[in-house]
């Protein structure tokens, strides 16, 4: 799945330091620094933000059982837009966007929710929610891969150590699904490649954003990209799908409202807070953590089978992560002056 840091204000890749100016007399006394967001909290935000990403696939499956996947898709992203868009307007106002502004968010709109999610919901119709997890969370690599030459970004040694040791992770926890081990069997082609080019518009949305920085704050850009997915996904859902099918099922409605308000508003929400205070390679990394989580959704929500390998790749998915965002600045310093 847009980054903003703030109601108001978009940070650039590299979070700014805001200056106080010395003045003489007492008032120079006065100056002391204000943190952003401690590193324990910062913590809890990551935690929560791969709980309810990891949460999607499962409530997804459950949902897709009742409703076609596009379908699904346009309502989710209309609703959560139209929310978002309001909530935006009642704290903040109407919102100011320059044509740039509302261009980036269309790009992103298609890339973070149309085509991404359009391309994996399809393809998970054939395939098991914790294989949809594992694919999708092999984005680190390929968003390293790019960041260079798109963003600048420096890939050290340390961090290539830490994405590949994260890959063999995922690696590993593949080949238990691939070999279709402990009763696991094996998984549709298509319905995996379809998952595969999702994963590529997410790699995609996650450098776009990076690139062009929208205006706009956090409600009023996530708000928009959930509207403009939607209105990109609706054509292709009237044509291709029979909305006669949809079946208002508990669990429909269920996985529905929690598609809408815990993964559109709040993970969409947070992946972006966190990729604006940090790199996009460091961001991204937090998707190795999917491919576990992933598995835990799908054993306890879907009784999908989990094999021992699986759990085995836990370990260097989890010292991968470690590598590759150890020694980041500290999470949105600035300085201020107290009043």
């Amino acid at each position: 799945m847009s980054v903003l840091s703030s109601p108001a204000v978009i940070p650039p890749s590299h979070p700014k330091r805001v200056r106080s100016v010395s003045p003489s007399g007492p008032a120079a006394k006065t100056a002391v620094p204000a943190l952003g967001p401690s590193r324990l909290v910062m913590t809890a935000l990551i935690a929560l933000f791969c709980v309810l990403w990891s949460s999607a696939f499962a409530a997804a499956k459950i949902a897709l059982v009742d409703c076609p996947p596009l379908t699904l898709l346009t309502v989710r992203f209309l609703v959560a837009g139209v929310l978002m868009l309001a909530v935006a307007w009642m704290v903040a106002g109407p919102p100011r966007l320059t044509r740039r502004d509302v261009a980036a968010l269309v790009v992103l709109g298609a890339l973070n929710n149309a085509v991404y999610l359009g391309l994996s919901w399809t393809g998970m119709t054939t395939v098991t929610s914790a294989f949809a997890a594992v694919i999708v969370s092999a984005s680190p690599l390929l968003v390293a891969a790019l960041a260079g030459p798109v963003l600048g970004e420096r890939l050290t040694v340390v961090k290539v150590a830490g994405l590949l040791l994260g890959l063999a992770g995922v690696a590993l926890v593949l080949r238990s699904r691939l070999a279709g081990s402990a009763g696991i069997g094996g998984e549709d082609p298509f319905g995996t490649l379809l998952v595969v080019l999702g994963l590529l518009s997410l790699v995609g949305g996650t450098l776009a954003y990076k690139k062009f920085a929208p205006g706009g704050g956090l409600w009023v850009g996530n708000g928009l990209q959930c509207l403009f997915g939607g209105l990109l996904v609706l054509p292709a859902a009237l044509v291709m799908e029979d909305w006669s099918a949809v079946r208002l099922t508990p669990g429909l409605v269920g996985g529905f409202l929690w598609l809408v308000f815990a993964v559109s508003v709040g993970c969409y929400a947070l992946w972006f807070f966190l990729l604006g205070r940090t790199t996009a390679t460091s961001a991204s990394a937090l998707h190795f953590l999917m491919p576990p989580l992933g598995l835990l959704f799908g054993w306890l929500v879907l009784a999908e089978p989990v094999a021992p390998l699986d759990l085995l790749g836990i370990v260097p998915i989890a010292a991968g992560i470690w590598l590759v965002t150890r020694g980041l600045p500290r999470w949105g310093r600035t300085v201020r002056r107290r009043p």
